[in-house]
């Protein structure tokens, strides 16, 4: 058996990734083997090696280029901004690898602004039956009055089930067996849903009612609001509060740790200590700036809500 994990990367991201890639190399089972999957559209020879370097006997690391004519219906345009203020091509990567890799009937993928604290195989190892994926409820947004109205009023979701798409078990069959492509493409095209997270609110949407929500250990988010999960699994540096660019963030202890094994701590430190105060509270404003659509969203004649009461979004 082969544990298949999948990364998105722009190759901008690679000293982050490699972070995260010696964190699951670490924690992997001498037992089991591993196929390590980055899927790009622009990374460097230098970087590819530098992520090459981190595999070892039984955990392989390969690339995939993704091709333009893949991604061409998903364009440049506002709706896609992923927090409101970039666009990057890289998010929607996971909605197509059941499609790419036919040889998985079940598969993993994780954000790079991960660290992984245990083996990757008992994650892939959780049963999923009919399910379209597992996932972990989006905990950095329950304690953001802006978000969880959003997610009520203009998803028409629970917030209590709405899902982080930063760690997904894709029961690749599944996806394939729905024609889960075809519906996103389709969706995508007729309506342009403007969203607060792209990717993720697709994922929710289409999976409402097939998704296994998993142990919040696999997906713990620092959160100002919470104690800390005392044996994460896996660590999700989600929205803006990077340890590389902030001091004090919850769990970032396990990201240093890391960090410190690969040829980027010293890069990563600098970027932490060259980090301005300007540019954190910028940061922060982000959120806000993520949660204007908000209004906006909710008096769309197209948002999630509306299109729902005249026809099934869900597979």
């Amino acid at each position: 058996m082969t544990v298949p994990v999948f990364y998105s990367i722009s190759d901008d991201f690679t000293k982050y990734a490699a972070v995260s890639l010696n964190s699951l190399v670490k924690h992997a089972s001498s037992d089991t083997d591993y196929t390590v999957y980055f899927l790009s559209q622009d990374l460097s020879d230098e970087h590819i090696k530098d992520l090459s370097d981190l595999g070892n006997e039984n955990v392989h690391v390969k690339f995939f280029h993704i091709d333009d004519k893949l991604v061409k219906p998903i364009q440049n345009r506002k709706e896609n901004f992923l927090r409101a203020d970039f666009f990057t091509m890289s998010i929607f990567y996971r909605l197509f690898i059941p499609e790419l890799f036919t040889q998985y009937d079940k598969a993993i993928y994780i954000d790079s602004d991960t660290v992984v604290n245990d083996d990757i195989a008992k994650l892939y190892n959780v049963e999923l039956g009919d399910n379209l994926f597992g996932a972990c409820t989006d905990s950095s947004i329950q304690f953001v009055p802006k978000m969880v109205k959003y997610i009520k009023d203009v998803l028409a979701l629970d917030p209590k089930k709405y899902i982080n798409s930063g760690m997904l078990v894709m029961n690749a069959k599944q996806f394939r067996d729905n024609l889960f492509i075809d519906h996103f493409m389709e969706l995508l095209e007729t309506y342009h849903f403007d969203c607060i997270a792209p990717d993720q609110d697709y994922l929710n949407e289409m999976g409402e009612g097939n998704i296994l929500h998993l142990d919040p250990r696999w997906d713990a988010m620092p959160n100002e609001n919470t104690e800390p999960i005392k044996n994460p699994g896996l660590i999700h540096y989600n929205l803006f509060f990077k340890p590389w660019h902030f001091k004090g963030v919850q769990y970032e202890d396990y990201f240093w740790q890391s960090a410190k094994e690969t040829k980027f701590y010293d890069e990563l430190k600098a970027e932490l200590d060259n980090y301005t105060d300007e540019q954190r509270a910028a940061d922060r404003q982000k959120l806000n700036h993520m949660l204007l659509k908000e209004d906006k969203t909710e008096k769309d004649p197209n948002n999630w809500a509306k299109v729902k009461e005249r026809e099934a979004v869900k597979l």
